[in-house]
């Protein structure tokens, strides 16, 4: 297949998820697997693996990070650029759209009842790629054990950043024991800066804060709104009405939670303000993706390393059974719900080679056509 061919292929797929993609990094993460190593075949399911447990060490959104590995392996640099840019592209349509509305009417569509049915939908999706992914990354009995350690040491609230270098540290000191070596390296994570001199709201104002907070930001999108609370609400830029909502945004449209940003970009400074905002939050995570995928393969070699990611990669299957178990717990709440995950968990297992659109638009269907009873 040629380059352009290629190329032309990875922005369908990532357009297409970017369109279909709602649930979480969780969910956007199980599609891929599905999409990637399942039916293209684009990689191993370990070296899936071993992107997912690197992309959890940088900052940035995890599953719009792994679109770009999964471009970047199919296509080189074009490729990561083109499905990055794809897979952003519907959400941050959507939500200036949203946003336009929002500022000429004052209020969001009423969109609840598609979004009802998806939530319980995805959950059978990610519960899919979690038993897949889980089979490769548990390698051994010692692995099996920090995957239970991590799932119950993220449930009683321990940071997921901090679970995941543990988990390293304690695969390499497993490592280290096995061949009777008592060095242990450590890994430290990046530094977080901070701009000392808080901005005014301007075009380059906006796009210089939200590219640090883009540089900054580790775990799931929703840390992203306690930054935002403490760099525009606290400085008077944003109301805190405003921050909520956007919020409600990032429940109800598909696509990676960060294009929150354009809403808030909007509502400070019109579209550009959202195109500032959207270039800065997203800017990072092309440049660190670009640096880091040639390296995994090179860190794959070594032995140290390779004990590192293992346990980062269980870690990584742990975190996502986590975001699961947390998503049941807020979304399986009344018999509709529980009707709707059941279906899907049985339709995922059996028909393995169904395309999770269908399962993502069956939800939404389902869930309307129940909250009419």
């Amino acid at each position: 297949m040629s380059q352009k061919a290629k190329l032309i292929e990875i922005a369908k797929l990532f357009f297409k998820l970017g369109s279909i993609a709602f649930g979480g990094p969780a969910a956007h993460i199980a599609m891929m697997e599905d999409e990637v190593v399942k039916k293209r075949k684009w990689m191993t399911q370990e070296h899936f693996l071993d992107l997912v447990g690197a992309t959890n060490l940088i900052p940035g959104p995890n599953s719009t990070e792994m679109t770009m590995h999964c471009g970047h392996e199919r296509a080189g640099w074009k490729g990561l650029f083109v499905a990055g840019i794809c897979f952003i592209f519907p959400a941050v349509v959507i939500t200036s759209v949203l946003a336009y509305l929002y500022q000429e009417y004052g209020q969001l569509p009423k969109v609840e009842p598609f979004i009802y049915g998806i939530k319980p939908a995805v959950i059978a999706i990610i519960l899919m790629a979690a038993f897949r992914l889980g089979k490769k990354a548990i390698k051994n009995i010692e692995l099996a054990i920090l995957g239970s350690i991590i799932i119950v040491a993220c449930l009683l609230g321990i940071n997921e950043i901090v679970a995941l270098f543990s988990a390293g540290i304690l695969g390499l000191v497993v490592y280290f024991i096995k061949k009777n070596r008592t060095n242990i390296n450590s890994f430290i994570p990046l530094l977080i800066f901070q701009l000392t001199n808080p901005l005014k709201v301007g075009t380059l104002k906006i796009f210089l804060t939200f590219l640090k907070v883009g540089a900054i930001l580790y775990g799931s999108g929703y840390v992203l709104f306690a930054f935002l609370d403490a760099e525009l609400v606290a400085n008077g830029w944003l109301t805190r009405q405003a921050l909520i909502d956007a919020v409600a945004i990032g429940q109800i449209t598909p696509g990676p939670v960060l294009s929150t940003a354009t809403f808030i970009g909007w509502q400070m400074n019109g579209i550009w303000g959202a195109i500032a905002a959207t270039l800065g939050i997203f800017l990072p995570s092309f440049l660190f993706v670009l640096i880091l995928n040639p390296l995994i393969p090179k860190m794959r070699k070594s032995k140290i390393i390779r004990a590192f990611l293992d346990a980062v990669n269980v870690a990584a299957v742990a975190l996502i059974l986590t975001v699961c178990i947390d998503m049941i717990k807020d979304t399986v709440t009344d018999w509709r719900t529980v009707l709707i995950a059941a279906v899907s968990l049985i339709i995922v297992f059996i028909f393995k080679k169904l395309n999770s659109a269908f399962i993502v638009i069956g939800g939404a269907v389902f869930g309307f056509l129940l909250t009419l009873i």
